[in-house]
């Protein structure tokens, strides 16, 4: 895996600005938010070592319109060197997407990784590339300047890396133990 060291960047801050809204503002699944039938905003999976979880987003540009959602990022055990295979719809993998890698608070931006463009499978991250044992991966979609403000999809996920117990995925309704 590629890491490049992160500085601040126009998509990391529009991140950070619709991660930061999460808890109080967005769309639900009543007035056409995530979870809504119709035009939803496509989820990601994400798969290290056991079952494929669905990741829905943060925040959207759909229909030229940006879209906040509140949204919990499902957290997942893993054990230490275990691949971590993420996958994107064909429209997001058209887009052109990327990984950014943040600290257990989901504040701080350690680094980004690029995928190459077009792919929609990305596994070349481990779970022992990041250097705290509790950390977020945000997938996150090229944005583009002239739709939504800039606004990009993001979509974000964390992992608490064990001393090599088994690992399970804690829903949004429940805390990670620890």
């Amino acid at each position: 895996m590629d890491v490049t060291s992160a500085g601040p960047t126009s998509t990391g801050v529009a991140l950070l600005a619709g991660l930061g809204l999460l808890a109080g503002c967005g769309s639900s699944a009543a007035d056409g938010g995530a979870g809504s039938s119709g035009s939803a905003a496509p989820t990601v999976t994400v798969q290290a070592g056991g079952d494929q979880i669905p990741v829905d987003p943060t925040q959207y540009c759909r229909d030229g319109d940006g879209q906040r959602y509140a949204t919990t990022p499902p957290i997942i055990e893993v054990t230490p060197d275990t691949t971590i295979s993420l996958t994107v719809p064909d429209a997001v993998a058209e887009a052109g997407w990327g990984v950014q890698v943040y600290d257990q608070d989901l504040q701080e931006l350690i680094g980004e990784v690029d995928v190459p463009a077009g792919d929609a499978v990305f596994s070349e991250i481990n779970t022992s590339d990041a250097a705290p044992p509790t950390f977020y991966l945000v997938v996150v979609e090229d944005s583009d300047p002239e739709a939504c403000s800039g606004l990009s999809g993001a979509w974000p996920v964390g992992f608490i890396r064990t001393d090599g117990g088994s690992t399970s995925t804690t829903t949004p309704s429940e805390s990670p133990a620890g």
